[in-house]
């Protein structure tokens, strides 16, 4: 699971680079302001929980459910938070129908986010191990 985890962090931290630099160079003269901001937002939440899943994958050593969901809603949260935004900051040059109903899916992203840290909680929380307890 550990390997799966850092495997997973890797590909969201090199497609976070690459998606700050492309919002940073590619996008400013193309998108507003608020848009260009809206992208921001999405590579700032990317990069939190691609930490998040590197210091997951360090718990992760024994076989938990709960670390298991950790990693999944984690990793549900940076499709659905940071995709949504980004799909929403760039609705107006990619003239794609579906982008006026992404709106919702960024809140469904953001409580995935949520989940993915209670199940971390309530992970290490009942862990007995004398590091968990440190």
């Amino acid at each position: 699971m550990s390997r799966r985890i850092i495997l997973t962090a890797s590909l969201f931290g090199i497609t976070a680079v690459i998606l700050g630099a492309f919002g940073a160079h590619g996008l400013k003269s193309v998108v507003g302001a608020d848009n260009l901001s809206i992208w921001s937002k999405g590579v700032e939440y990317q990069f939190y929980h691609t930490f998040a899943l590197l210091f997951l994958s360090q718990l992760a050593t024994a076989k938990s459910k709960l670390l298991n969901l950790s990693y999944l809603f984690f990793t549900l949260g940076i499709v659905l938070f940071s995709g949504s935004l980004y799909l929403l900051a760039t609705r107006e040059i990619l003239n794609l129908g579906f982008v006026r109903f992404i709106g919702p899916v960024t809140p469904i992203g953001g409580l995935c986010f949520i989940l993915g840290w209670a199940f971390l909680f309530v992970a290490v929380s009942n862990r007995s191990d004398s590091k968990a307890k440190a």
